[in-house]
């Protein structure tokens, strides 16, 4: 798991209008939650924390006012819904050795059945516990050669030590569905004379 620094200024502003001037001074507004302490607002420097979050789940070292460090990873991410740059984000504060229950990607590799039939992906992300520092980034699933009505389920996935299930082990997490005949045009036809009738 990547660790990632980031230098952070504690801010005393709040509101939209803070907010805006944050940035575009090309910054973050962000809040740091977590172990019952009071929330810390900071700002932090936005295109660094965009990369870092291009990594599900980063372990981010918050250097505070060159004062103190803190360990957290990204609990909520908003962004704008048009131009994608971060609006705000909130992370939750963790210790080295702190077990943490986050969602990592699943990934599936290989060729199912041949027949055309199709791979659904009914969880993207598994749930999952596991120590603040040691969180993988992802899962990977073999689909190699699954026929129609197959499905992989939660306990199917070799997770790496000292991570578990977060999530009921029979939950589905990718099932393969059968293709669908297309309907001829006559078929057609005659579905909408029976839906008018």
């Amino acid at each position: 798991m990547s660790e990632v620094k980031l230098a952070a200024e504690t801010r005393s502003e709040f509101g939209k209008g803070a907010a805006r001037r944050i940035r575009r001074d090309n910054k973050v507004p962000v809040v740091l939650y977590g172990h019952g302490a009071q929330p810390v607002h900071l700002t932090l420097p936005g295109h660094d924390l965009l990369l870092a979050l291009r990594t599900p789940n980063v372990l981010i070292s918050l250097d505070i006012d060159g004062k103190t460090n803190e360990l957290a990873i990204p609990k909520s991410v908003q962004r704008d819904p048009i131009k994608g740059f971060l609006e705000h984000v909130d992370l939750l504060l963790v210790k080295r050795g702190e077990k943490v229950t986050v969602e990592i990607p699943v990934h599936a590799e290989g060729e199912l059945a041949p027949g055309g039939n199709l791979l659904e992906h009914v969880l993207n992300a598994l749930p999952v516990e596991a120590e603040a520092t040691h969180i993988p980034e992802a899962v990977t699933v073999s689909v190699e050669g699954l026929e129609a009505g197959a499905s992989v389920h939660a306990k199917d996935i070799a997770l790496p030590s000292g991570v578990t299930l977060a999530v009921e082990e029979d939950a589905v997490v990718l099932q393969v569905l059968a293709a669908q005949a297309e309907e001829t045009e006559g078929e057609e036809a005659a579905g909408e004379e029976t839906a008018e009738a």
